[in-house]
């Protein structure tokens, strides 16, 4: 029985008619795979071009007078190292023990106006903190159910978008707003140059009823190129072979930004964000763990929980992401290993009884493109 009480995305309709198989993501029924399924999703990313719908993604406003410097008080990057027109991935943490309540995208409009863009589960919880300590003439808004967001991936990306009509090549972590009057009408369409995959794309901020007519032009826009609908089964494999963390697996409040390897969207010499005296005091007494990848050695694929051990017996932690790899052919993985264990160490991971000798790395696990221009 599907629990009524999940959301769905205003394009609901469109993956029941291409065949999806769904799943619950963060109190939303979302497309865990399609048809083809998840292997062939992740390549069509890889070699050519793929479209995701990810309208589970929260999405807040904080607006008034003085908004873009709250946010910079408070989240974890320093917004004054972009201008407006510019993303920045940063990070919700909290107060007392820096630990990590979300991470997120922020979108730079102006000083008055700045688009959070949060996980869906951790979306109540961001706006509950923003608003509780904003000041004066500062509102933070929940639109989460009123705008879709769908992701354009891949080296055909460009190609994609600029038949549709839309806007492409400009920088990236930079976004634009656009109109299609022919197909939307009024709605206008925020390009923005992001994505979860490591690849060159794009993700689009259109409202709901702009939605269908959206994704209905990308996948015609995209049929020559291969074009294919991806579930988030394909975005997991494809953002695990970056090794970008998942909230909830990978990061959580009981990790904190220096552990997760994150500390590149810290804003060190800012005046002060949410989380800076416990944070700043672990990075100079350095960290006990750090989030490691993981390559398996002969064929063991891993999964979340399992257990990591350095010798037969000795326990270090459980893996907090785990995958075959449809790109390197073999499993790999992400978990929050014990600094005291060597750089370059073998470990082992208990697969189903049996254990697996994994190879410990630094990620990504393949060479992005995403930067590319």
């Amino acid at each position: 029985m599907v629990d009524e009480s999940l959301k769905r995305s205003p394009l609901h309709d469109r993956h029941e008619a291409l065949g999806a198989r769904f799943a619950e993501f963060g109190g939303w029924l979302m497309p865990l795979e399609f048809s083809a399924g998840v292997v062939k999703e992740h390549t069509a990313v890889r070699e050519a071009v793929g479209v995701f719908d990810v309208s589970h993604l929260g999405k807040a406003m904080v607006t008034g007078t003085g908004a873009a410097a709250y946010v910079n008080d408070t989240l974890t990057n320093d917004l004054r190292k972009i201008h407006p027109g510019k993303a920045q991935y940063t990070l919700c943490c909290d107060e007392q023990t820096g630990g990590i309540v979300d991470d997120l995208i922020a979108y730079y409009q102006d000083d008055e106006h700045v688009l959070l863009v949060p996980n869906a589960a951790n979306t109540a919880e961001v706006v509950r903190r923003l608003r509780e300590q904003a000041p004066d003439g500062v509102q933070v808004t929940d639109h989460h159910d009123d705008y879709a967001v769908l992701a354009v991936q891949g080296t055909k990306s460009d190609e994609v978008l600029a038949k549709v009509g839309l806007p492409v090549g400009h920088e990236y972590m930079s976004f634009v707003e656009a109109g299609l009057p022919d197909l939307l009408g009024e709605t206008a369409v925020v390009v923005c140059r992001t994505g979860y995959t490591g690849e060159r794309g794009y993700e689009l901020v259109v409202r709901n009823d702009g939605a269908v007519a959206l994704w209905d032009a990308i996948l015609a826009a995209g049929e020559e190129h291969g074009i294919l609908p991806c579930g988030l089964g394909s975005r997991d494999t494809l953002r695990t072979e970056m090794g970008y963390p998942l909230h909830g697996q990978d990061i959580s409040l009981d990790v904190t930004p220096v552990q997760a390897g994150l500390s590149w969207a810290v804003g060190w010499q800012k005046d002060t964000f949410w989380g800076k005296d416990a944070l700043v005091a672990e990075k100079e007494a350095g960290p006990k763990r750090r989030l490691r990848g993981l390559v398996a050695v002969e064929r063991g694929i891993p999964r979340p929980g399992m257990g990591v051990t350095l010798t037969q017996d000795i326990p270090l932690c459980d893996i907090t992401s785990g995958t075959f790899s449809p790109t390197l052919k073999k499993g790999i993985g992400l978990a929050l290993v014990p600094t005291m264990v060597a750089d370059d160490a073998q470990v082992g991971v208990d697969i189903r009884g049996r254990r697996e000798i994994f190879q410990l790395v630094d990620p990504p696990f393949v060479h992005p493109s995403v930067k590319e221009s």
